[in-house]
């Protein structure tokens, strides 16, 4: 290959973190691909030993690297002075306005491949609260702007077309269009989800191949829990996608397997959705398929990214590991989240075992 190695920052933060965000790096390291390593320190835990969540080396070093792959945060419930979400921090300063969170599901009767794409960067989680009246009453702004909702809303549309391009061709496929989905509650949020849902539909006035519908967010979560199949793409602001994302990968296998991606213009973070859980922290038993998905995640992005001429590598491992996960999911072994008993090193060098196969996996062709 031609292309320089990538440096991929890597914060496992707390808790199951420091034990699937491992899982993908030895994923990464047996690509074969040029990577470069480098750790760095961010979290609950980190707050406590330095006063800061997110140090300004820590910051330093995801503003230089090409990726970041980030483990988990066992935020507070309750307000601790000092103290900021480090995802939620590092998305603002990285201006990672695009979470993207793909559920797949195989099974007979029921083939789910749908993407959730949720602004990032504002609505209800844009910090703007308060306290007034002697702590009577609590205020939380909702910030919608156009030129956020229009840059999410072509995220979207450009990669309903992407897949759709992706699918063609391929056996059993009936989908006759892209399709993106935008959700909203613009009959009750009239000034802030009315903008949203005005500029993503101008938005869509500029994909004529691509279909395009919209839902109220009520309605969209009971279609993804009884009908997750009729999705494509779905786009939607912070808080409703936070929600919607998670009620989709229930039909997926669940936290422990929904990795996602949050993408700028010049920066990337994949993280998996499962959180510290620190119910089962240092015990062994996480599933790291979550994390190994956000590997593969990575080196789509990186395909994207990188000269032509060398992106096919970075492609064919993507699709291995994603084949790998699928085959672990169907046939084990399995976490106890999945209703088995195998440990977190079980499932890792299962997927390690797969890739290197070379009736599953041709090997050689990874190598470079």
């Amino acid at each position: 290959m031609t292309t320089r190695p990538y440096t991929i920052l890597v914060i496992p933060g707390d808790g199951i973190g420091r034990e699937v965000v491992p899982a993908a790096v030895a994923v990464l390291r047996a690509t074969g691909l040029p990577f470069v390593f480098e750790e760095a320190a961010a979290g609950w835990e980190c707050f406590q030993h330095t006063g800061t969540s997110l140090p300004e080396p820590t910051l330093a070093a995801a503003r230089t690297a090409d990726t970041v792959l980030f483990g988990a945060v066992a935020s507070p419930s309750h307000p601790v002075a000092g103290y900021r979400s480090p995802i939620v921090w590092l998305r603002r300063e990285l201006d990672l306005y695009a979470n993207i969170r793909p559920v797949v599901e195989e099974r007979p009767g029921h083939n789910i491949d749908l993407v959730v794409v949720r602004e990032n960067t504002e609505g209800l989680y844009a910090g703007r609260e308060r306290v007034e009246d002697n702590g009577a009453t609590a205020i939380a702004e909702r910030v919608i702007t156009r030129h956020a909702s229009e840059r999410i809303a072509r995220v979207a549309f450009d990669l309903a077309r992407a897949r759709h391009a992706a699918r063609a061709g391929a056996a059993g496929n009936t989908r006759a269009a892209p399709r993106v989905t935008v959700v909203h509650k613009a009959n009750v949020l009239r000034a802030t989800c009315g903008l949203f849902r005005a500029v993503a539909l101008d938005v869509a006035r500029t994909y004529p191949d691509v279909t395009v519908e919209e839902m109220l967010v009520d309605t969209c979560a009971l279609q993804l829990a009884t009908r997750p199949e009729r999705f494509d793409v779905i786009v939607t602001t912070n808080l409703f996608g936070d929600i919607l994302s998670d009620v989709a990968c229930a039909r997926g296998g669940g936290l422990g397997v929904a990795p996602s991606a949050n993408i700028g213009e010049t920066h990337a973070l994949f993280e998996p959705v499962h959180g510290a859980a620190p119910d089962i922290a240092g015990r062994g038993i996480a599933n790291p398929l979550a994390a190994i998905g956000c590997a593969a995640l990575l080196l789509e992005h990186l395909a994207q990214r990188t000269a032509p001429e060398d992106a096919a590598p970075f492609r064919r491992c993507a699709a291995r590991i994603h084949d790998a996960i699928r085959r672990i999911h169907a046939s084990g072994p399995h976490t106890p989240d999945l209703g088995g008993n195998a440990m977190t090193a079980d499932v890792t060098t299962a997927i390690l075992g797969l890739l290197r196969d070379p009736v599953i996996v041709p090997w050689s062709e990874g190598k470079h």
